[in-house]
């Protein structure tokens, strides 16, 4: 295959030797035993930080590499085998340098104060400021051992829920018309989207059957999870679980609120888009099984990868002459790995380097999704180019909060590019329905999920006891309200929660409805102010981890902690919604 189109790893790397060498630096390095309770005076402190730095980075390009090298072929052993020497060696380092943020918590708040405020550590600021605010926190030395002794055994639920998930849930395979069908999580999302209603239908009925008969089991473990938030939450002195989760990523409680209030104010647009989906699948009654398969027969745009590139670039023309070079370079000197090939992983991703360029996993196949695909991935990398060219190592990397934001102004972009080109009708009602839902699914969808999270956790911490019939009759009547009355809301559909594998990483999925939020907003703000707009955008793509990402998101021009951020985004949700009534 024409090295063109695999991603070059001798960027980091020229080969195993090489890489060998780096590791018997970073093993080389001693403990951190020498700064141990003294990082109080500033020399220490600035001595401790620039090691950790230094060890940071080489254990970063040594793991990064033997991912990357283990991906393109799994079954090579010798990649496994550099994956799990760097691994062990990152817990080693990881264990040895364990004291520093504990010690720094505990350090006076003057102290911390003025290491804040000086010049020699303005690359710290915004870590130490997350410290100072953590302070109140943080324990006694005995009691934060204890709870540091307790959470393996309280981290077990997600694994359970793992485990019975892929393990135990017995999903049999179901006839239809003579036919059998195999049932599996995969093929499960390919049958909701299938034309045949009747293969909708026993699938989603099958599916929920095998979650109904372990609902003792799942709704013990949830519970459990819950109750393990709401203990760690009081025991660190937070006024809820919310706060606690908010706090790790220095986010506003006001965000959370702003995004469950203003998405109720706008669920007559779900309604009114439920009802235009029932119209156009000539539906006389609803159901939840309908809720997926596709209102626009496909209209793939099947490109070959280099033609879908070229569409790329000309879709995010917005963005101006800086991004598109950037894109071309991407191109020209292999940061993607472009094409499926025996052995290598599946799906696709963007992974980081900051002492190379940011790199991006594809398997391209000739689909309108794939085209989308190359769009987001390549959102990523440059994001991570911009924060990594502009920050510093110690505030380069951004907070999970806003790591889907430039992935997906990318998309947005692509697609009212699209949309506004299209000649053929049919390509047109296509678009506006995968605009669409991905507006459905990552806005609303995550936003319901992002209430029953609310619910559960409030009732344990008012000391109101859950149960399984309390969860699901609270489920049925969230989808009840986000679908409206076009919908039958059909009683499977009550145990939904029972699947949701982000539930047991509490408050996670609320950024994902951010995420398209801010998204839609800086999209819509560059196709109408242009220059200006791009400018701002490119500022935020260049602050990294700087500071509270709330923050960050307002030099792009989105304020989460105002309502009328959240209008533009439903604005276009509207407008799309109107333009496919009309074709």
């Amino acid at each position: 295959m024409n090295n063109r189109y695999t991603w070059a790893t001798e960027d980091i790397y020229q080969d195993i030797n090489s890489w060998q060498k780096d590791y018997n630096i970073a093993e080389s390095y001693k403990g951190f035993e020498e700064f141990k309770g003294n990082l109080g005076k500033k020399e220490v402190f600035i001595a401790c930080m620039k090691k950790l730095q230094k060890v940071s980075r080489i254990i970063e390009k040594l793991s990064v590499y033997a991912y990357m090298k283990h991906d393109e072929d799994t079954s090579n052993s010798v990649y496994d085998g550099l994956s799990s020497k760097i691994g062990m060696l990152a817990v080693d380092f990881s264990s040895k340098t364990a004291f520093i943020t504990p010690e720094l918590t505990a350090l006076d708040e003057q102290v911390l104060n003025d290491y804040i405020l000086d010049k020699d550590l303005k690359d710290y600021d915004y870590f130490l400021k997350e410290l100072l605010k953590k302070k109140k926190h943080v324990l006694s030395e005995k009691e934060e051992t204890l709870l540091s002794m307790a959470s393996e055994p309280l981290s077990c639920f997600k694994d359970i829920f793992k485990k019975t998930d892929n393990a135990d849930l017995p999903l049999s395979e179901f006839e239809l018309d003579g036919e059998k069908f195999e049932l599996s999580h995969g093929l499960y999302s390919v049958y909701l989207q299938s034309s045949n209603r009747k293969l909708r239908e026993l699938a989603f009925k099958n599916y929920y059957k095998a979650y109904l008969s372990l609902e003792n089991v799942i709704s013990a473990t949830y519970i459990g999870s819950v109750k393990k938030d709401v203990f760690y939450s009081k025991a660190k002195n937070y006024n809820s679980s919310l706060e606690r989760a908010l706090s790790s990523e220095d986010v506003d409680a006001s965000v959370y609120t702003n995004l469950i209030e203003s998405v109720n104010d706008n669920l007559w647009l779900l309604h009114d888009y439920v009802l235009e989906r029932k119209k156009a699948l000539n539906l006389d009654e609803m159901h939840m099984y309908d809720i997926s398969v596709p209102m626009v027969e496909s209209a793939d745009l099947k490109l070959d990868y280099e033609k879908a590139y070229d569409l790329v670039i000309e879709g995010l023309k917005p963005l101006g002459e800086e991004y598109k070079n950037l894109l071309q370079k991407a191109r020209n000197e292999r940061w993607i790995d472009v094409y499926e090939k025996k052995g290598k992983r599946s799906g696709a991703y963007s992974i980081g380097v900051f002492d190379t360029h940011p790199y991006v996993l594809l398997n391209y196949q000739q689909t309108t999704h794939d085209v989308f695909t190359i769009a987001h991935e390549m959102g990523h990398a440059i994001h991570t180019y911009f924060s990594n060219q502009s920050q510093p190592y110690e505030k380069a990397d951004y907070k999970i909060f806003v790591a889907e934001v430039a992935s997906t102004v990318n998309e947005v972009l692509l697609i009212k590019h699209l949309i506004k080109n299209a000649t053929d009708n049919k390509l047109k009602k296509y678009l506006l329905s995968y605009l669409m839902e991905m507006i459905r699914t990552t806005l609303y969808r995550q936003t319901q999920f992002a209430e029953f999270e609310q619910f559960s956790h409030q009732e344990v911490e008012q000391g109101t006891p859950i149960t399984k019939d309390s969860l699901t009759e609270k489920y049925y009547s969230l989808n009840q309200k986000y679908y409206g009355s076009e919908v039958v809301s059909d009683k499977e559909i009550g145990y939904e929660w029972l699947r949701i594998p982000h539930f047991y990483t509490a408050f996670y999925v609320y950024k994902y409805s951010t995420g398209i939020i801010s998204a839609l907003s800086i999209a819509e703000r560059i196709l109408e102010e242009g220059e200006v707009a791009v400018k701002d955008y490119f500022k935020f793509l260049s602050s990294g981890g700087s500071d509270s990402p709330v923050e960050l998101l307002k030099i792009a021009g989105v304020d989460l902690t105002d309502k009328q951020t959240f209008k533009k985004a439903f604005k276009v949700f509207g407008d799309a919604l109107e333009e496919f009534k009309k074709i």
